[in-house]
Order: C-alpha cells, then structure tokens, then sequence
C-alpha cells in the first residue's frame, strides 16, 4: 500500500512538471511572438517613412549680360549684351527610403545610422530681352553655357540665405517623428550619433541637419 502511494505520488509530481513545462515554453513563445510583432510593425513604420520628402520654391531674377570683343589693339571693340530673365523652380529632396538604420531586439532600441543628404534641383527657365549683337561677335554656344552657370550659381547662393532649405529639413524631422512617436508608444528607444532621440528638439538638434 506504501508503494503504491508512491507511485500514485510519482506519477502526480512528473504531470506537474510536464504541465509546467508546457506552460512555460507557451509564455515564451507568446513572447518570442510580441517581440517579432513589435519589430514588425516597426518595420512597417519605417518604410512608410521611407519616402521622398520634397519641398519646393520658386526663386526670380533679373541679369544683365555683356561680353566684347576686341580687334586692332584695343581700337575696336564689338558688344553684345542681352537682358535675361530667370524663373527657377527650385526643389529641395530627402529621399529616405536611402537612410539606414538597425533594429535592436534585445535592447529595443532604433539606431539610426545615416539620414541622406539633401538633394537640391534647380530648373530655370531662361528668357532673353533686348539682345544686341554683331556678325562679328554674336551669341553662341559658349555665352548660353556661361549664362546658365551663372544662373545657377547665383540662385544656390539665393537659396542658402533662403528659407527653403530650413522648411525641408523641418518636413523631414516631421516624418522621423512618426518613428520617435511609435517606439515611445512601445517602449523602444530612438538612437543617433550615441545619443537617445526623446523629443523633436532633440531631432532637430542631434541629428545635425
């Protein structure tokens, strides 16, 4: 009778553990399971993010070109010169889906590790007024191409004393805000440059734009 308590005794311990045992691998794999969902999402989060961010401006100007050529020393000289009017639309370009990044499981932590360059378009339309000319010093291929670096030089000179450039990089803090604000929902943490990203000021201000 002893004996078979013992047994009855056994028996029960080796289904508690076996029970347990189950229990235990279900909690891990429900874990593993929110750890693969949470990345995923993330994941998810990110490439919606990953887009080209644009913004664009319009700059004008009013240019003056003037170019002689001159014969017997110096003696005689022959002008031309035009009057030019530049409309430019100007576009300023983040394109994330280049950025790169690293997702930490075990430490949920985003790390950012490169946020491209800002890619800036200049499209000019170029319109001449008053040009004057002579058979032996006309407008020619060399003058258009001149006219054309110029302009463009002038109008990214216009840009940097701008506001567009400023106004790009605040639409592209906005999109990597989307990111800061999901990880925080979920207790993540958003890192660039060895640093924690806790707020937009702090994107503004470490991720140096």
């Amino acid at each position: 009778m002893q004996n078979l308590v013992k047994r009855i005794i056994g028996v029960g311990v080796i289904i508690l553990v076996i029970v347990l045992a189950f229990k235990y691998c279900e909690f891990k794999k429900d874990d593993d399971s929110t750890i693969d969902y949470n990345t995923n999402l993330i994941q998810e989060k990110i490439l919606n993010v990953g887009k080209l961010v644009v913004t664009e401006g319009h700059f004008s100007e009013v240019i003056t070109y003037k170019n002689q050529q001159k014969y017997l020393m110096d003696m005689i000289s022959f002008e031309k010169k035009a009057l030019i009017v530049v409309n430019a639309n100007v576009t300023v370009a983040y394109d994330l889906h280049k950025m790169k990044y690293d997702i930490d499981e075990k430490n949920k932590t985003i790390t950012i590790l490169n946020i491209p360059k800002e890619e800036i378009i200049i499209n000019p339309d170029i319109q001449f007024y008053d040009v004057e000319q002579s058979k032996l010093n006309p407008f020619t291929g060399d003058d258009y191409n001149k006219i054309n670096k110029s302009v463009k030089a002038n109008l990214a000179k216009k840009i940097e004393k701008s506001s567009l450039k400023s106004n790009a990089q605040n639409r592209l803090i906005s999109e990597l805000s989307k990111i800061l604000i999901l990880t925080n929902s979920m207790g993540w943490k958003l890192q660039y440059n060895g640093k924690t990203i806790e707020s937009d000021a702090d994107l503004s201000e470490d991720l140096k734009l």
